[in-house]
């Protein structure tokens, strides 16, 4: 009997030829899902006959609730080795299989530095009024060479932010709960005393933290009053670790100078959200993982993990 595979939220139409389908073309029919699906009775009603669901990242949540009312759901495969959407408790419970892939840093790490880079010298602004024939030049950009980097995070991502921020001539402070200086000596930058003392000191905050109850909300409002009232913060990490409510106070307060933004609490970001009109913010939606290479990738792996569910031999395995 043939399987059922639905492929959730291909954004860009590129899942099935991103990689080779082949090996398991034989056994499995493939469903693929451009648009999202936010409402949980469709999201069951899709795919309440599929024995296998691939979801791209974090884009579709998967909570106890949904499981539950999926009888036949055998296998559940995510993009990347970490998914906080996806219940494995209830998963585990329910004998339904989580199966992960590969992913690359440099994507999320080059899209931190556009962001960057696009406040620092107001590229969407001076576009904007060059494409409308505008007057010509109207902002003044400020310089990294010179300036504080301040990195929330010194891990995979965060450590390679830094090395850039080395190479623009940035002066790079990094904390984070775990932070010791050996590490952080062992990139060449210094470690902060404090998130508090990073914060009041940087031209440019990056957060690059895993989201966890101890990093949920850990910039507040409290926080963000810390910052330099011309500094940028950027985050293309979670949406959580942040306070959405008091960033979007900050920013129209213009307690901080800017925002680079590439997560969001609700995805894709509703049509009336702030984040959408602030001249202050420079968003993007979710792309930090979304390039060719890292597609490519993806794919590739989400194949190899349906390939081994069928022959009984499960490979990249995520348990509670």
């Amino acid at each position: 009997m043939r399987r059922r595979c639905a492929v959730l939220d291909d954004y860009q139409g590129v899942a099935l030829t991103a990689a080779d389908w082949g090996p398991v073309r034989h056994a499995v029919d493939v469903d693929v899902f451009r648009e999202h699906i936010a409402d949980e009775d469709e999201l069951v009603a899709a795919l309440r006959e599929h024995e296998i669901v691939v979801l791209m990242r974090e884009r579709t949540p998967f909570p106890r609730r949904v499981l539950e009312r999926l009888p036949a759901l055998r296998l559940l495969v995510t993009t990347g080795m970490r998914n906080a959407s996806v219940d494995l408790a209830a998963a585990a419970e329910r004998g339904v299989l989580v199966c992960g892939t590969g992913s690359l840093v440099t994507p999320t790490v080059e899209l931190t530095w556009a962001l960057v880079l696009g406040l620092a010298r107001a590229v969407p602004a001076e576009n904007a009024a060059l494409r409308a024939g505008g007057p010509w030049q109207t902002t003044v950009g400020t310089d990294l060479a010179g300036s504080t980097l301040g990195v929330l995070g010194l891990g995979r991502i965060g450590s390679r932010v830094a090395q850039i921020g080395l190479a623009f001539g940035m002066d790079v402070v990094a904390w984070s709960a775990n932070l010791t200086a050996d590490r952080a000596d062992a990139l060449g930058v210094r470690l902060a005393a404090s998130k508090d003392e990073l914060l009041a000191t940087s031209d440019v905050v990056t957060v690059h933290l895993v989201l966890s109850e101890r990093t949920r909300a850990l910039l507040g409002a409290a926080e963000l009053a810390r910052m330099r009232p011309g500094a940028h913060l950027v985050n293309t990490s979670r949406a959580a670790i942040v306070d959405q409510d008091a960033l979007v106070d900050a920013l129209r307060s213009g307690r901080i100078a800017g925002a680079g933004i590439d997560v969001f609490d609700v995805e894709p970001l509703p049509a009336d959200h702030p984040f959408r009109t602030l001249p202050t913010v420079l968003a993007t939606p979710h792309l930090g993982y979304v390039t060719r290479r890292n597609y490519a990738l993806f794919h590739r792996e989400v194949v190899e993990d349906v390939a081994a569910y069928l022959a009984g031999t499960p490979v990249r395995t995520i348990t509670p």
